[in-house]
């Protein structure tokens, strides 16, 4: 891997500017936030880099400070931009995280190029999008959003209103989508990753049901459910049992 200073930086990949940042020196470990989310998320997990990784934390396309002119999101694509860049910093091979829709876009990477990453952790991640989420997903539209909700989006999202407006969309249009996120056993059963899936008992959107079916599918996979944990639980008191379980899994 080629030597990457320490920064946040702007990459031309794909047609979009990909905002992202690195922190820490040592193996590349990817970093990538849940839909409606941003990079820097993951600094209230990793305040400060793990002895002995280089944290690599991308905005994913239309999120954050990364543009979208286009107009469309699929996971697949934001696949295809994270290893673009990836290309574009010389790392080659990587252990990565993905939450939610990041573990959405980690299945996409660990299924096209399953050579490139050594070792994952999909984090309330789904295979496809059971009938709960997509009625979560129905209910995503800007007029259902509070004052509250939109503080939240500005922070994370750095242009202007109507980049949150076409996340809203983006997400309520999720409802309807079947082939983007429809990873199959087949499918599953190509990734050769070490695999530790994290989940909550009592995800809203995920029931623990596809947490099973995703540890019996992929090879060398393990599942640690949370109790009481809902949706992307890894946050605030729980964070330091996730970095207990998953940082001795990344270094195996």
């Amino acid at each position: 891997m080629n030597p990457i200073p320490n920064a946040e930086q702007t990459e031309s990949v794909n047609g979009i500017q990909m905002h992202y940042a690195i922190e820490g020196e040592g193996e590349p470990l990817v970093l990538l936030h849940g839909f409606t989310g941003a990079g820097a998320d993951w600094k209230h997990i990793f305040p400060v880099p793990p002895e002995g990784h280089r944290l690599i934390m991308p905005d994913l396309r239309g999120h954050g400070r990364t543009t979208n002119p286009s107009g469309a999101f699929t996971f697949v694509q934001c696949a295809m931009d994270v290893l673009a860049l990836l290309d574009k910093l010389g790392v080659h091979h990587c252990k990565a995280m993905g939450m939610s829709g990041g573990g959405q876009t980690l299945l996409h990477m660990a299924t096209m190029q399953p050579g490139r990453v050594e070792a994952i952790v999909l984090i309330s991640t789904a295979h496809y999008f059971p009938a709960q989420a997509r009625e979560i997903m129905r209910q995503m539209t800007e007029e259902t959003r509070s004052s509250e909700d939109w503080e939240v989006m500005r922070q994370r999202h750095h242009q202007g209103d109507d980049q949150i407006r076409a996340l809203w969309r983006q997400g309520h249009a999720f409802k309807d989508s079947h082939d983007d996120v429809n990873f199959t056993p087949a499918s599953l059963g190509t990734i050769t990753a070490r695999t530790l899936i994290v989940h909550g008992d009592q995800d809203p959107l995920y029931p623990l049901d596809i947490a099973n079916e995703m540890a019996v599918a992929i090879p060398r996979s393990q599942l640690w459910v949370m109790p009481g944990g809902g949706h992307c639980s890894i946050f605030g008191p729980h964070t330091p049992a996730f970095l207990e379980k998953a940082m001795p899994f990344l270094q195996g």
